[in-house]
């Protein structure tokens, strides 16, 4: 079993230790010690980064885990550490002390959405640049309702209360019956408490400041339902929720520069440009229109006669999106009309929907079974690419089957 250095001392970011075990894999080992001051991961803490060292080597930790055993994995430069050897253990003090802001925070934050909602917090997790908690509530949250528990929970903050852990191999009713939540069954000796006066107390296993104080500010940045009961809240805590607003603020100062009106709130200048695109939108829509009605009367005039059916036969140059648009817009108002449109890696087959007899679907078939490739559609509309011949040479055999279809 190691030793958890941690536990005694939460802002040990240096100590000494003996090699147990040792596995490599390539550039990366795994490493047991006696004693640990890395942090591993679980309860929603991430584990610890850092260095250990030895005469000849150093592991550079980017994970750490286990409960009884806590191995540390990273990379290894220099030789292979060997069992019984001492080494120096040194954690990422920064990453470790923003986590446990990130932690105690949590703690708080939970702990008011409870006292104001009675929402239990079922998940927690601290990732890279902000946290999150889930939490059971059936209503609706809004952002009035979650900046009261924001400013409620940075008041606990500010009164810089202490954070006290206990652990117990057995816990008191009365201390029991003070949990936050319930305690599971799961949970085995040696249980600790965590508890701030007169805010909270609930079992983890995490590291946490000594005082509220310490978590500097705790700032909520999104929320959002995940399911008919559970909301997901975001935030941030210390130095983290600093980095966050600061990233923040640089993108809306940078969006609201890029603005024909720079002038505040941004949101007004957004709907502004809305306004805009929509009008160029439908400018466009009109422009496209028109050009569609030339374009198809000049393809009309050029139609072959197949059958007693005009068929468009068309050799395009414009990506496929927007071929199929005009195409449909054609065949729709056109009766009696078929589309045969060839671009560079596509084909569209398209006919209006009085005439009879006649399968696009079918006819795209027909035309792969010779060129190969892929595709499918309905009796109006089919298409497909990936053919191993030439545009002119795919159009060629699409009027020649479409011949055969109408003979």
């Amino acid at each position: 079993m190691t030793e958890k250095l941690f536990y005694r001392n939460a802002y040990l970011w240096e100590a000494g230790g003996t090699v147990l075990a040792v596995e490599k894999s390539g550039k990366s080992v795994r490493i047991l010690l006696d004693r640990t001051i890395f942090y591993p991961e679980g309860g929603g803490q991430p584990s610890d980064r850092g260095i250990i060292a030895g005469e000849g080597f150093r592991i550079f930790v980017e994970k750490v885990h286990g409960k009884d055993e806590v191995w540390h994995e990273g990379k290894l430069e220099g030789r292979l550490p060997e069992p019984g050897e001492p080494v120096r253990m040194i954690v990422d003090a920064e990453w470790r002390y923003e986590n446990m802001r990130q932690h105690t925070g949590q703690h708080i934050l939970s702990a008011v959405f409870k006292d104001l909602y009675d929402a239990n917090t079922t998940g927690f997790q601290i990732f890279e640049g902000y946290n999150k908690i889930e939490i059971d509530y059936p209503g609706e949250l809004d952002w009035d309702m979650i900046l009261d528990v924001e400013r409620r929970a940075n008041e606990v903050v500010w009164r810089n209360l202490p954070v006290q852990v206990e652990v117990y191999e057995e816990l008191p009713e009365e201390l029991r019956n003070k949990l936050r939540k319930e305690l599971s069954d799961k949970v085995k000796p040696p249980i600790r408490i965590v508890s701030i006066p007169g805010v909270d107390v609930i079992p983890c296993g995490g590291t946490h400041v000594r005082s509220t104080g310490e978590v500097g500010i705790i700032k909520v940045v999104n929320f959002y339902r995940k399911s008919r009961k559970l909301w997901r809240i975001e935030f941030a805590c210390g130095n983290r929720a600093l980095k966050y607003l600061d990233e923040l603020l640089d993108d809306y100062w940078k969006s609201l520069d890029e603005m024909p009106n720079k002038n505040r709130p941004l949101f007004e200048r957004v709907g502004e440009l809305k306004g805009e695109v929509e009008r160029l939108e439908g400018e466009k829509d009109s422009l496209r229109r028109e050009l569609w009605g030339w374009k198809a009367r000049a393809l009309l005039n050029e139609a072959l006669e197949i059958g007693g059916i005009r068929v468009v036969a068309h050799l395009e140059e414009a990506p496929l999106k927007d071929a199929q648009a005009f195409v449909v817009h054609l065949v729709d108002k056109n009766p009696n009309t078929v589309a045969l449109i060839v671009g560079e890696n596509y084909v569209i087959f398209a006919k209006n929907k009085g005439v009879e007899g006649l399968s696009m679907n079918d006819l795209l078939r027909e035309v792969l079974s010779k060129t190969g490739g892929g595709g499918g559609g309905s009796e109006v509309l089919a298409r497909g690419g990936g053919f191993r011949a030439k545009p002119e040479e795919v159009l060629e055999l699409a009027i020649d089957a479409l011949k055969q279809s109408l003979s």
